[in-house]
Protein backbone atom coordinates (compact mmCIF):
# COMPACT_ATOMS: atom_id res chain seq x y z
CA UNK A 1 0.00 0.00 0.00
CA UNK A 2 1.28 3.58 -1.09
CA UNK A 3 0.47 6.24 1.20
CA UNK A 4 -0.97 9.76 -0.70
CA UNK A 5 1.53 12.56 0.00
CA UNK A 6 1.13 15.61 1.73
CA UNK A 7 -0.18 18.12 -1.09
CA UNK A 8 -0.93 21.43 -0.42
CA UNK A 9 -4.64 21.06 -2.67
CA UNK A 10 -5.86 18.08 -2.81
CA UNK A 11 -4.82 14.83 -5.07
CA UNK A 12 -8.37 13.94 -5.91
CA UNK A 13 -10.76 15.33 -7.38
CA UNK A 14 -14.41 15.47 -6.85
CA UNK A 15 -16.63 14.68 -9.96
CA UNK A 16 -20.10 15.56 -7.94
CA UNK A 17 -20.55 17.82 -5.18
CA UNK A 18 -22.57 17.14 -2.34
CA UNK A 19 -22.32 20.29 0.11
CA UNK A 20 -20.52 23.46 -0.41
CA UNK A 21 -19.41 25.56 2.71
CA UNK A 22 -16.83 28.21 3.59
CA UNK A 23 -14.65 28.17 6.40
CA UNK A 24 -13.72 31.62 7.58
CA UNK A 25 -11.05 32.74 10.69
CA UNK A 26 -9.66 29.81 11.17
CA UNK A 27 -7.32 29.05 14.74
CA UNK A 28 -5.28 25.70 14.87
CA UNK A 29 -3.82 24.28 17.71
CA UNK A 30 -2.20 21.11 18.05
CA UNK A 31 -0.24 18.76 20.42
CA UNK A 32 1.18 15.56 20.35
CA UNK A 33 -0.80 12.56 21.50
CA UNK A 34 -0.44 9.19 22.44
CA UNK A 35 -1.23 6.63 19.07
CA UNK A 36 -2.31 4.08 21.17
CA UNK A 37 -5.28 6.71 22.95
CA UNK A 38 -5.62 8.07 18.98
CA UNK A 39 -5.92 4.32 17.61
CA UNK A 40 -9.26 3.68 20.23
CA UNK A 41 -11.08 6.62 18.30
CA UNK A 42 -10.44 5.55 14.56
CA UNK A 43 -13.08 3.81 12.53
CA UNK A 44 -12.49 0.39 11.63
CA UNK A 45 -9.74 0.21 8.34
CA UNK A 46 -7.91 2.99 9.72
CA UNK A 47 -5.00 3.80 11.49
CA UNK A 48 -3.20 6.82 12.98
CA UNK A 49 -1.26 9.02 10.78
CA UNK A 50 2.27 9.82 12.17
CA UNK A 51 4.22 13.01 11.87
CA UNK A 52 8.06 11.47 12.36
CA UNK A 53 6.74 8.95 14.79
CA UNK A 54 4.39 11.63 17.11
CA UNK A 55 0.26 11.54 16.69
CA UNK A 56 -1.02 15.02 17.06
CA UNK A 57 -4.80 16.02 18.73
CA UNK A 58 -5.94 19.58 17.33
CA UNK A 59 -8.64 21.97 18.48
CA UNK A 60 -9.77 24.19 15.90
CA UNK A 61 -12.38 27.01 15.68
CA UNK A 62 -13.79 28.98 13.12
CA UNK A 63 -16.81 30.38 11.23
CA UNK A 64 -19.22 28.07 9.12
CA UNK A 65 -20.20 30.42 6.39
CA UNK A 66 -22.74 29.16 3.95
CA UNK A 67 -23.49 25.56 4.13
CA UNK A 68 -25.59 24.55 1.17
CA UNK A 69 -26.16 21.93 -2.02
CA UNK A 70 -23.42 24.21 -4.18
CA UNK A 71 -21.20 27.22 -3.59
CA UNK A 72 -23.37 30.18 -3.56
CA UNK A 73 -26.32 28.45 -2.57
CA UNK A 74 -26.26 28.43 1.68
CA UNK A 75 -28.84 27.98 3.76
CA UNK A 76 -29.60 31.25 5.05
CA UNK A 77 -29.13 31.97 8.61
CA UNK A 78 -28.73 28.68 9.62
CA UNK A 79 -25.93 27.61 7.24
CA UNK A 80 -23.75 30.47 8.75
CA UNK A 81 -22.60 29.77 12.58
CA UNK A 82 -19.01 29.05 14.78
CA UNK A 83 -17.90 26.11 14.99
CA UNK A 84 -15.11 24.05 17.26
CA UNK A 85 -13.80 20.49 16.43
CA UNK A 86 -11.24 18.63 18.19
CA UNK A 87 -9.94 16.51 15.69
CA UNK A 88 -7.19 13.41 15.16
CA UNK A 89 -5.40 12.10 12.04
CA UNK A 90 -5.67 8.56 10.42
CA UNK A 91 -4.91 7.02 7.44
CA UNK A 92 -6.60 4.04 5.79
CA UNK A 93 -6.23 0.45 3.84
CA UNK A 94 -5.92 2.62 0.26
CA UNK A 95 -3.14 5.45 1.39
CA UNK A 96 -5.92 7.68 1.80
CA UNK A 97 -5.03 10.17 4.52
CA UNK A 98 -7.96 12.33 6.28
CA UNK A 99 -9.60 13.45 9.50
CA UNK A 100 -11.28 12.10 12.18
CA UNK A 101 -13.61 13.51 14.61
CA UNK A 102 -13.66 13.46 18.03
CA UNK A 103 -16.43 16.18 18.94
CA UNK A 104 -17.90 19.36 16.67
CA UNK A 105 -19.16 22.01 18.64
CA UNK A 106 -21.87 23.86 16.57
CA UNK A 107 -24.23 27.17 17.72
CA UNK A 108 -27.15 25.87 15.18
CA UNK A 109 -29.20 22.92 16.29
CA UNK A 110 -30.69 22.08 13.33
CA UNK A 111 -27.34 21.81 11.57
CA UNK A 112 -26.05 19.73 14.37
CA UNK A 113 -29.06 17.16 14.56
CA UNK A 114 -28.98 17.30 10.32
CA UNK A 115 -25.18 16.02 10.73
CA UNK A 116 -26.00 13.51 13.04
CA UNK A 117 -28.21 11.63 11.74
CA UNK A 118 -26.85 11.83 8.16
CA UNK A 119 -23.78 11.64 8.51
CA UNK A 120 -23.09 10.25 12.27
CA UNK A 121 -20.70 12.98 13.02
CA UNK A 122 -20.18 13.67 16.52
CA UNK A 123 -21.86 17.21 16.47
CA UNK A 124 -22.84 18.97 20.02
CA UNK A 125 -25.42 21.94 20.41
CA UNK A 126 -22.93 25.04 22.02
CA UNK A 127 -23.42 28.35 22.58
CA UNK A 128 -20.64 30.10 21.03
CA UNK A 129 -19.07 33.26 19.80
CA UNK A 130 -16.21 34.32 17.62
CA UNK A 131 -15.30 38.44 17.98
CA UNK A 132 -12.64 39.70 15.95
CA UNK A 133 -10.45 42.79 17.34
CA UNK A 134 -8.09 43.66 14.48
CA UNK A 135 -5.71 40.37 14.22
CA UNK A 136 -6.86 39.17 17.68
CA UNK A 137 -9.36 36.38 17.78
CA UNK A 138 -11.42 35.44 20.57
CA UNK A 139 -13.20 31.80 20.31
CA UNK A 140 -15.97 31.04 23.40
CA UNK A 141 -18.06 27.84 23.74
CA UNK A 142 -20.32 26.30 26.10
CA UNK A 143 -21.59 22.91 25.41
CA UNK A 144 -25.90 22.99 26.11
CA UNK A 145 -25.68 19.41 24.78
CA UNK A 146 -27.22 16.85 27.12
CA UNK A 147 -24.20 15.37 29.72
CA UNK A 148 -21.96 17.74 28.87
CA UNK A 149 -21.35 20.98 30.04
CA UNK A 150 -17.99 21.62 28.25
CA UNK A 151 -16.46 24.85 27.82
CA UNK A 152 -13.58 26.34 25.72
CA UNK A 153 -12.38 29.95 25.55
CA UNK A 154 -8.66 30.72 23.67
CA UNK A 155 -7.65 34.39 22.71
CA UNK A 156 -5.05 33.85 19.03
CA UNK A 157 -3.40 36.89 17.40
CA UNK A 158 -2.56 36.42 13.98
CA UNK A 159 0.71 37.36 12.67
CA UNK A 160 2.78 37.23 9.29
CA UNK A 161 1.55 34.89 6.54
CA UNK A 162 3.70 32.12 5.97
CA UNK A 163 5.59 31.66 2.42
CA UNK A 164 6.58 28.13 2.72
CA UNK A 165 4.67 26.23 5.77
CA UNK A 166 7.23 23.65 7.53
CA UNK A 167 6.37 19.69 6.87
CA UNK A 168 4.67 19.41 10.34
CA UNK A 169 2.52 22.50 9.24
CA UNK A 170 1.63 21.15 5.61
CA UNK A 171 0.89 17.96 7.81
CA UNK A 172 -1.75 19.13 10.36
CA UNK A 173 -3.56 21.36 7.52
CA UNK A 174 -3.51 19.81 4.39
CA UNK A 175 -6.17 17.06 4.49
CA UNK A 176 -8.33 16.16 2.25
CA UNK A 177 -11.10 14.06 3.63
CA UNK A 178 -12.65 12.41 6.84
CA UNK A 179 -13.43 9.41 8.25
CA UNK A 180 -16.09 8.49 9.88
CA UNK A 181 -17.84 5.39 11.42
CA UNK A 182 -21.54 5.69 10.32
CA UNK A 183 -24.45 3.04 9.87
CA UNK A 184 -22.30 -0.06 10.49
CA UNK A 185 -19.92 1.19 8.24
CA UNK A 186 -16.28 2.67 7.50
CA UNK A 187 -16.24 5.72 5.15
CA UNK A 188 -14.40 8.16 3.62
CA UNK A 189 -15.76 11.31 2.90
CA UNK A 190 -13.78 13.59 0.16
CA UNK A 191 -13.20 17.37 0.32
CA UNK A 192 -11.28 19.98 -2.09
CA UNK A 193 -10.41 23.59 -1.72
CA UNK A 194 -7.49 25.85 -2.53
CA UNK A 195 -4.49 25.82 -0.87
CA UNK A 196 -4.55 27.05 2.62
CA UNK A 197 -3.24 30.81 3.15
CA UNK A 198 -1.42 30.00 6.70
CA UNK A 199 -0.31 32.37 8.72
CA UNK A 200 2.09 32.42 12.22
CA UNK A 201 -0.58 32.73 15.70
CA UNK A 202 0.24 33.35 18.88
CA UNK A 203 -1.70 32.24 22.01
CA UNK A 204 -2.77 34.74 24.11
CA UNK A 205 -5.39 33.16 26.72
CA UNK A 206 -6.43 29.79 26.37
CA UNK A 207 -9.06 27.54 28.76
CA UNK A 208 -10.43 24.35 27.41
CA UNK A 209 -12.68 21.13 28.44
CA UNK A 210 -12.90 20.32 25.00
CA UNK A 211 -9.77 18.07 24.42
CA UNK A 212 -10.44 16.83 27.80
CA UNK A 213 -14.60 15.85 26.63
CA UNK A 214 -12.91 14.10 23.94
CA UNK A 215 -10.95 11.43 25.82
CA UNK A 216 -7.80 12.74 26.17
CA UNK A 217 -5.99 14.64 28.57
CA UNK A 218 -6.49 18.32 29.37
CA UNK A 219 -3.70 20.32 27.24
CA UNK A 220 -1.29 21.18 30.42
CA UNK A 221 1.63 22.59 28.04
CA UNK A 222 1.60 25.13 24.92
CA UNK A 223 0.49 24.17 21.60
CA UNK A 224 3.41 22.72 19.70
CA UNK A 225 1.93 24.01 16.57
CA UNK A 226 -0.35 27.66 16.57
CA UNK A 227 -2.00 28.82 13.07
CA UNK A 228 -4.34 30.74 11.91
CA UNK A 229 -5.90 31.16 8.32
CA UNK A 230 -8.82 34.03 7.00
CA UNK A 231 -9.83 30.40 5.33
CA UNK A 232 -11.51 28.69 2.08
CA UNK A 233 -14.40 27.66 -0.04
CA UNK A 234 -14.74 23.75 0.51
CA UNK A 235 -16.71 21.09 -1.57
CA UNK A 236 -17.19 17.67 -0.43
CA UNK A 237 -17.95 14.68 -2.52
CA UNK A 238 -19.81 11.37 -2.49
CA UNK A 239 -18.72 9.09 0.38
CA UNK A 240 -16.82 5.77 -0.38
CA UNK A 241 -16.65 2.67 1.72
CA UNK A 242 -13.32 2.08 3.59
CA UNK A 243 -12.27 -1.76 3.80
CA UNK A 244 -12.70 -2.70 7.58
CA UNK A 245 -9.76 -4.64 9.38
CA UNK A 246 -6.53 -3.19 10.49
CA UNK A 247 -4.41 -1.48 7.85
CA UNK A 248 -1.21 -2.74 7.41
CA UNK A 249 1.71 -1.00 9.08
CA UNK A 250 4.14 1.14 6.91
CA UNK A 251 7.53 2.23 7.10
CA UNK A 252 8.31 5.41 7.75
CA UNK A 253 10.34 6.17 4.58
CA UNK A 254 6.71 5.55 2.70
CA UNK A 255 4.44 8.51 4.36
CA UNK A 256 5.25 11.34 2.20
CA UNK A 257 6.64 13.87 5.22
Amino acid sequence: MTIEAVTPTSPRPIRHSIMAQRWHDLSFLHWPADPATVQRFLPPGSRPDLFEGVAYVGLIGFRMVGVGPLPGLGIPYLGTFPETNVRLYSVDGEGRRAVVFRSLDASRLLPVLVAQAVFRLPYKWSRMSLRRDGDVFTYTNHRRWFGSRARSRMVVRAGAPITEPTPLEHFLSARWGLHVDAFGRSLHLPNVHPQWPLHRAELLEFDDELVAAAGFPAPSSPPVSVLYSPGVPVRFGLPSTVRRGQPKRIDRTALGN
